[in-house]
C-alpha cells in the first residue's frame, strides 16, 4: 500500500498541495513563534544602561524581608529608601545621584539627576554647558539653549534656564545642578565609583548593595520596563502560538477530510479489486505520513527565519524590548516539526476511518453524489465540544463573572465553540446555501438554483471548503467582540462609583505635583478629593510577603466623590491605625492585622470596613500611609450653586503649565476606554494578523483543490448552453456562497461565545448599553476581514477557472 500512496502522490498532487501548503506554514509559524518565546525568556538581561561608564554602584536594598518559619519572604518596596548618607562620606570620590521625576512643562516624560551624574553615561554637550546655577538645567531634549523653561517637580512647577543640551543616553533627562538636585530630592538614589568591589563591600558593610558588571543593570530605570515588554511579548506570542496549534488541526483535519472525499472513486475500485479495510486505511495514513514528513521538515526548517521579522514588528509596536537578539536554538524546530507529523496524522484519523469502512458497491453509487455528511461519530464529537462549550460560560457566568473579564477565561470557550461550529457544520450547508440564493433564484435565470444545488449536494465539502472563513471570520469577530465587551465592563466599573463633576489626571509618568494640588484646592466651588496610590504588606499563612495595592485618602472628602460600597463597618472609622479592606482579604471588622507600610515599617492596622465586589480599590489608608507619593488622580465635585462653566475655567488655569489635565467625567470615562480598547486591541491584532495569514492561505488552498473537481460539471454546463460568462459567474457565485456559508457559521459561534460572555458582564456592570455585543463590536475591521475573505474566494475559484478544460467551447 506505500506504493500504491507514492503514485497516489504523484498522480494527485493537486488534491494535496492544500494539505501540504498548511501542514508546512503550520509548521513554519510553531517554528518561528517558538524561536521568538525562546528569545523573549532565555535571551540575556540588555547591559548596564544609567551606570555604564561606573565600573561599581552603591543602591540601596529596595526589598522587605520578613522572616518566616521557611527562612523569609521578600517583595519590592514600594517607597524607596535611598541610600545612608554617611555612606558618601565614607567613600570619597563617590558621584551621588538622586534621580526624581522632572519633566518639562508639556515635554516627554524625563527624569531629574545632578550633573555630576552624568559621568555614570557620559552624555555629550552639544551646545552649551554644564549648569552650574540653581535656576539652570541641561536637556537632552525639548528645548533649546536659552529658553527659558518650566520644570515640573514633585514640589510643583519652577522657572529655568537651558544652558546646555545633550547627547540623548538611555532616558530623556533634565540635569540640575548637585545643590539645586540635593534640594529638591534629599534622597540619595545611588552611589558611583571607580574602585574595586571588594574594597566598596568592606565600606559598606551590608548597609547597601554593591553592584558590578552586569550587576548594575539591576539599577536601570527601563529594567521593569524591559521586564513588561519581555511578558508581554510571551503573552502574545503564546497565545498566537496556542491559536496556530488550535487552526493547524482544524484547517489540516477539514483539508485531509476534502482530499479524501474528493478520492470516493478511486477507494471504491481499491475495495472493489479486493483491497481490505486495513489495507485502504494504511494508504490513507501512509499519504498523510509522507506528507507530512515533507511539509514539516520544510517548515521547520524555514520557520526560525520569521523569528526576526516578529521582533521587529512586535518591538516597533512596542510589545517587545527592540535589543533582543533572535535566540539559535533548534528546539522549536523540533517542536514544529513534530506537531505538524502529529496534527496530520490527528487530522487524517477519522477521514482514514471513514474511507476503509464504505463497502465497494455503495461507494461505487455514492460517488457521484455526496450522501451521510454527519456521521454518528462527527454528530458525538460536535455536540461534546458544543456542550463543554456552554457548560464552561454557564460555570463562569454563575460562579465566578468577574473571570470573563480576563483572557484565559473566553479564548478557550472561543476556540470550543468554533470547534463545535465546525464539526457541526453539514447540518446547516444544505439548507443556509438555499436561504442565502433564495432572493437569487427569485430571478430570472437558472444561477441560483445551480449554485445552491451544488453546495447542497456536497455538504461535505462545502463544509470543509467553509472552514478557512469560519476560524478567520469568527476568531476576528469573536477576538474583538468580546476584548471590546471586556474593556468596556472594566472601563465602566472603574467610572461607575464616581461621583465626581470633574476629574484631575497626569499627563506624565508622575503624579499631581504638590504645588498643583494646592491650587486644586484653592479652586472656589470645588471640593476636592486625592488618591494616592501606595503598597501594604501582609504575611499569608506565615509562609509569603503579599504586596497588596492601597489607595491613601481623606475618608471624609472620598465619600463626597466616590461611592465606595461597604459590606461591613464604616469607613468613617478610617484613622492612621486603621485600614479598610476588601473581601478578597477575608478579614473581619475589628480584627488587627500586623503590616508592613510601603517603606518597609511594621505596624498594625485595624480592619475598620470591608469593601464590596465593586469596590474601585483593594483597600483604603489614611494619607499617613503614602509617604513621598504622589497623587495620581483628583476627583472634583461641585458644591451647591457652582456653576461647571466656571469650575472647569478655574481647574484649567490651575493645571496649566503642571502636566496635567481637567477632564470632566465623561470626558475622563471616555479616555481610559479608549486607552483601555487601544492597548488590549493591539495585542489582538498582533495575534489575528498572524492568524489571518495561515487561515488566507488555507482558504485559497482548499478553493484550488475543489477546482479540479468541478471541470466536469462547467463542461456539462457549457454543453447545455451556457456561456462562458456564465459559467465563471456560476463560479464566481460558488465562491461566495462558500464565504457566505463560513461567515454564517462564524457569526453563528460569535454569537454564542459573546452571549455567554455577556451573561457574566452584565452581572458585574448592569444592562449597560456600552458592554452590549453589537455596540461594542468593531464592525468595520470584521466587514474588511469578511471581504477579504471573499476577494481571495473569488480569485482562487476563478483563476483555475479560467484555465480548465470545462470553458473551453462545446465542440472541444
Amino acid at each position: 500500500m506505500l506504493r500504491i500512496a507514492l503514485a497516489t502522490l504523484r498522480t494527485r498532487w493537486v488534491s494535496f498541495a492544500g494539505t501540504f501548503a498548511a501542514l508546512a506554514l503550520g509548521a513554519a509559524l510553531i517554528a518561528a513563534l517558538g524561536q521568538v518565546l525562546a528569545t523573549t525568556s532565555g535571551s540575556p538581561d540588555r547591559g548596564p544602561q544609567r551606570y555604564a561608564a561606573a565600573p561599581v554602584v552603591v543602591v540601596p536594598d529596595d526589598r522587605l524581608t520578613v522572616p518566616t518559619w521557611q527562612g523569609g519572604s521578600s517583595a519590592p518596596l514600594a517607597e524607596p529608601r535611598g541610600v545612608p548618607a554617611e555612606l558618601a562620606a565614607r567613600l570619597p570620590g563617590a558621584v551621588v545621584d538622586r534621580a526624581f521625576p522632572a519633566q518639562l512643562a508639556g515635554g516627554p516624560p524625563a527624569v531629574g539627576r545632578p550633573w555630576a551624574a552624568a559621568r555614570t553615561a557620559p552624555p555629550r554637550l552639544l551646545p552649551g554647558r554644564a549648569p552650574a546655577s540653581a535656576r539652570e538645567v541641561a536637556v537632552t531634549g525639548g528645548a533649546r539653549v536659552g529658553d527659558r523653561v518650566s520644570v515640573v517637580t514633585a514640589s510643583g512647577a519652577g522657572a529655568y534656564t537651558v544652558v546646555g543640551v545633550t547627547s540623548p543616553g538611555p532616558e530623556a533627562t533634565v540635569f540640575f545642578s548637585d545643590a539645586q538636585a540635593a534640594r529638591l530630592s534629599p534622597r540619595v538614589t545611588a552611589l558611583a565609583l571607580w574602585k574595586p568591589a571588594a574594597e566598596v563591600e568592606a565600606v559598606v558593610g551590608g548597609k547597601a548593595r554593591v553592584l558590578a558588571g552586569q550587576g548594575r543593570a539591576l539599577a536601570d530605570p527601563s529594567r521593569a520596563a524591559d521586564e513588561n515588554a519581555r511578558d508581554n511579548a510571551n503573552t502574545i506570542v503564546g497565545i498566537a502560538a496556542g491559536f496556530a496549534g488550535f487552526i493547524a488541526v482544524f484547517v489540516v483535519s477539514s483539508t485531509f477530510a476534502f482530499a479524501v472525499g474528493q478520492r470516493r472513486r478511486e477507494f471504491a475500485l481499491l475495495r472493489t479489486i479486493g483491497a481490505t479495510v486495513p489495507q485502504v486505511r494504511r494508504m490513507v495514513y501512509g499519504e498523510a505520513l509522507l506528507v507530512a514528513v515533507t511539509a514539516s521538515a520544510a517548515g521547520a526548517l524555514l520557520g526560525p527565519f520569521g523569528a526576526r521579522p516578529i521582533l521587529d514588528w512586535l518591538a516597533g509596536l512596542g510589545m517587545a524590548p527592540g535589543w533582543l537578539v533572535p535566540s539559535v536554538s533548534r528546539v522549536p524546530s523540533w517542536i514544529a516539526f513534530g506537531t505538524g507529523v502529529v496534527v496530520a496524522l490527528l487530522g487524517v484519523a477519522v477521514s482514514a476511518r471513514r474511507a476503509g469502512r464504505v463497502p465497494a458497491a455503495e461507494a461505487l453509487r455514492e460517488s457521484s453524489v455526496e450522501q451521510g455528511a454527519m456521521t454518528p461519530g462527527r454528530w458525538v464529537a460536535g455536540l461534546a465540544i458544543l456542550a463543554t462549550a456552554l457548560v464552561s460560560m454557564t460555570v463562569t457566568a454563575v460562579g465566578d463573572p468577574s473571570a470573563a473579564t480576563g483572557n484565559k477565561s473566553y479564548m478557550p470557550v472561543l476556540m470550543l465553540l468554533i470547534a463545535a461550529v465546525g464539526m457541526l457544520a453539514p447540518v446547516v450547508v444544505r439548507p443556509v446555501p438555499r436561504l442565502l440564493t433564495w432572493p437569487v433564484e427569485r430571478l430570472r435565470g437558472a444561477g441560483g438554483t445551480v449554485v445552491a444545488a451544488g453546495a447542497a449536494a456536497s455538504a461535505r465539502q462545502t463544509a470543509a471548503t467553509a472552514a478557512p472563513v469560519l476560524v478567520t471570520v469568527g476568531l476576528a469577530a469573536s477576538l474583538l467582540g468580546a476584548a471590546a465587551m471586556s474593556d468596556a465592563a472594566r472601563t465602566v466599573l472603574e467610572a461607575q462609583p464616581v461621583r465626581a463633576d470633574y476629574v484631575v489626571i497626569p499627563t506624565g509618568s508622575a503624579g499631581l505635583d504638590r504645588q498643583l494640588v494646592q491650587r486644586l484646592r484653592a479652586v472656589p466651588g470645588a471640593d476636592v478629593t486625592t488618591t494616592t496610590p501606595t503598597s501594604v504588606y501582609t504575611l499569608e499563612g506565615r509562609t509569603a510577603l503579599i504586596r497588596r495595592p492601597a489607595e491613601a485618602v481623606d475618608p471624609e472628602a472620598l465619600l463626597r466623590s466616590i461611592d465606595v460600597p461597604v459590606v461591613a463597618g464604616s469607613l468613617a472609622g478610617l484613622r492612621d491605625d486603621t485600614i479598610a479592606v476588601s473581601r478578597t482579604w477575608e478579614l473581619n471588622v475589628g480584627q488587627s492585622v500586623t503590616m508592613w507600610r510601603a517603606d518597609g515599617s511594621e505596624t498594625s492596622l485595624t480592619v475598620t470596613a470591608v469593601l464590596g465586589d465593586r469596590s474601585a480599590a483593594d483597600s483604603y489608608v489614611t494619607p499617613a500611609h503614602a509617604f513621598s507619593a504622589l497623587p495620581s488622580r483628583a476627583y472634583v465635585k461641585l458644591r451647591p450653586g457652582a456653576t461647571p462653566e466656571q469650575v472647569g475655567a478655574a481647574l484649567r488655569q490651575a493645571t496649566r503649565g503642571h502636566n496635567a489635565d481637567a477632564l470632566t467625567k465623561a470626558a475622563w470615562e471616555r479616555q481610559i476606554g479608549t486607552r483601555r480598547a487601544s492597548a488590549s486591541r493591539l495585542g489582538l491584532l498582533v495575534v489575528l494578523c498572524i492568524m489571518l495569514a495561515y487561515t488566507s492561505i488555507a482558504l485559497v488552498n482548499t478553493l484550488l483543490m475543489a477546482a479540479s473537481d468541478r471541470e466536469a460539471e462547467r463542461g456539462s454546463l457549457r454543453l447545455l448552453g451556457a456561456t462562458r460568462a456564465q459559467v465563471l459567474r456560476y463560479v464566481m457565485g460558488e465562491a461566495l456562497l462558500v464565504v457566505a456559508v463560513g461567515t454564517v457559521l462564524a457569526a453563528l459561534a460569535t454569537a454564542l461565545s459573546l452571549f455567554g460572555l455577556w451573561t457574566a458582564l452584565v452581572q458585574l456592570t448592569g444592562p449597560i448599553a456600552g458592554t452590549l455585543p453589537w455596540v461594542t463590536m468593531p464592525w468595520g475591521t470584521v466587514v474588511a476581514v469578511t471581504a477579504g475573505c471573499a476577494l481571495l474566494a473569488v480569485l482562487a475559484a476563478v483563476v483555475p477557472a479560467l484555465s480548465s478544460k470545462g470553458l473551453r467551447s462545446p465542440a472541444t
